[in-house]
């Protein structure tokens, strides 16, 4: 199924940061192809250079793969959250505060890759799942409102994103 990338309507502005590095209108196919793409280039990053930061108090490599990973999950929690008609609002999500916890320097590089592709695996799998209706369904997080179809995108934008700010900024 084909269908139209959110309306502005469906997300707070600045979610479209994300929603915008997304050209197709082919989510699902988007979703899959990404994932073949993310790991085919972070694979050739060695475990040495995933722990470079490109300035002082700035994230590593690893620790940036570490909050997309974090966050996919988090949207795609969301996703299934509004998808299954909860309304009770969800919390906030705080970055600077999962990002040390997650200890994402101690881990291996290739672990983190591991666990993108089974979490992106789960994400294509569920967003694949999802009657026609249920892109529609909407709820509240962060305080901001939210379609299940903008959280869709907003996975792929957020991780296209931080696939570019690795290329630009720490390769």
């Amino acid at each position: 199924m084909h269908m139209k990338a959110p309306g502005r309507d469906e997300a707070a502005d600045y979610y479209f940061t994300y929603i915008d590095q997304v050209s197709s209108d082919d989510i699902r196919r988007t979703l899959d192809s990404q994932a073949i793409e993310a790991l085919a280039f972070l694979g050739n990053i060695s475990e040495e250079k995933s722990l470079h930061r490109y300035a002082p108090g700035k994230w590593s490599i690893r620790e940036s793969w570490s909050h997309v990973n974090d966050t996919e999950r988090l949207f795609t929690f969301r996703a299934l959250w509004f998808a299954r008609g909860m309304e009770a609002p969800l919390p906030s999500f705080d970055q600077d505060l999962a990002v040390p916890s997650a200890a994402a320097d101690q881990r291996s590089w290739r672990s983190h890759l591991d666990e993108f592709a089974a979490i992106r695996s789960a994400t294509t799998a569920f967003f694949n799942s999802l009657p026609d209706a249920a892109w529609e369904r909407q709820g509240i997080a962060s305080g901001k409102p939210f379609t299940v179809r903008a959280l869709a995108w907003i996975t792929a934008g957020h991780a296209a994103h931080h696939l570019r700010l690795i290329k630009e900024k720490y390769l």
